[in-house]
């Protein structure tokens, strides 16, 4: 039974399918290992699928270790996670921990205060049992008070500063969920990375994304994106099917799309890509970056035309 077909049983038994079971089930002595890119001015290479802290967020430890181990074996060394990830970063740390000099770890806070981020940086070094991360990043940055109270008096940029000083971090970059509020943190401070949504049909439907990729462009900053699998908003009244994603991912069994819209994310000249937290997408997203290829332009009319009527899960305001 190959991958597929796997999870289609699995999923009509109900089953619940760990991050590890999955990619034993599409490991083979012939997969292809992730490729790499240029992260921006930075000069780091990282594979172009960044493992995503909510993967392991609620697994047993022997999961998580096991999830990573694999994870590391088909190349990819990047890795991101969040105290607000539950317990993510209490998993992520001691799994990742043999593999730490040799992977790029991304961590972040909401913390927009000097006092606040110290002290949840400072929280995040320990839970990952490591002396400093890879990249660190104001998160979420949403509205234009976020990025002013970070960048006032007393604000968490002062941490940031402090930290790469320091050696605690070796990059800065920020994630953020509005054009207005990234656009803004741009113009403030020459950050090394931006984490942001790139989506087909938040690009085409809710014109999000191509202002601040295209500042990002100018500023030679390492672009990562998130919700490149991402279909469309889920309505209030529409039920949950993946308790790791709030929106509607594309369904599992639309591999076509599913490559299409990811190539897309991809030709944006993004970096690397997070896929959805639901371990179920993880292996198709790893599929897919194994042979990243142009999008055509009947690609892009079609990916256009799914996008039209669609709810996407960011629009510029």
């Amino acid at each position: 039974m190959d991958r597929r077909d796997f999870i289609k049983a699995s999923l009509a038994g109900s089953a619940v399918i760990s991050l590890s079971t999955l990619l034993s089930c599409s490991q083979s002595v012939n997969v292809k290992p992730v490729p790499k890119r240029k992260l921006g001015k930075t000069g780091e290479m990282l594979s172009v699928i960044g493992f995503g802290g909510i993967l392991v967020r609620d697994e047993e430890q022997s999961n998580a270790n096991d999830a990573v181990a694999k994870a590391f074996d088909r190349g990819i060394n990047y890795y991101d996670v969040a105290p607000s990830y539950g317990n993510a970063e209490v998993k992520l740390g001691p799994a990742l921990k043999p593999y730490r000099n040799r992977s790029f770890l991304a961590c972040k806070t909401q913390e927009r205060t000097k006092e606040g981020a110290e002290k949840e940086l400072n929280e995040s070094l320990k839970t990952l049992e490591t002396d400093h991360v890879d990249l660190y990043q104001l998160h979420a940055l949403t509205t234009i008070n976020d990025v002013e109270t970070a960048f006032g008096p007393g604000g968490a940029m002062e941490v940031f500063v402090k930290a790469k000083k320091e050696g605690k971090a070796r990059f800065l970059g920020f994630s953020a969920h509005s054009e207005k509020a990234a656009l803004l943190a741009m113009e403030k401070f020459d950050f090394d990375t931006i984490l942001f949504p790139i989506n087909f049909a938040a690009w085409f439907q809710g014109n999000f994304g191509p202002r601040v990729v295209a500042k990002a462009k100018e500023k030679d900053m390492g672009i990562l994106a998130l919700k490149g699998l991402a279909y469309s908003r889920r309505k209030e009244d529409e039920e949950r099917k993946y308790k790791k994603c709030w929106y509607n991912p594309i369904a599992l069994e639309d591999n076509i799309l599913a490559d299409m819209a990811l190539r897309f994310t991809f030709a944006q000249g993004v970096t690397a890509a997070i896929p959805p937290g639901e371990p179920l997408f993880f292996p198709t997203a790893l599929d897919i970056a194994t042979n990243i290829i142009p999008v055509t332009p009947a690609e892009q009319e079609k990916l256009l035309e799914t996008a039209k009527g669609l709810e996407p899960i960011f629009k510029t305001a």
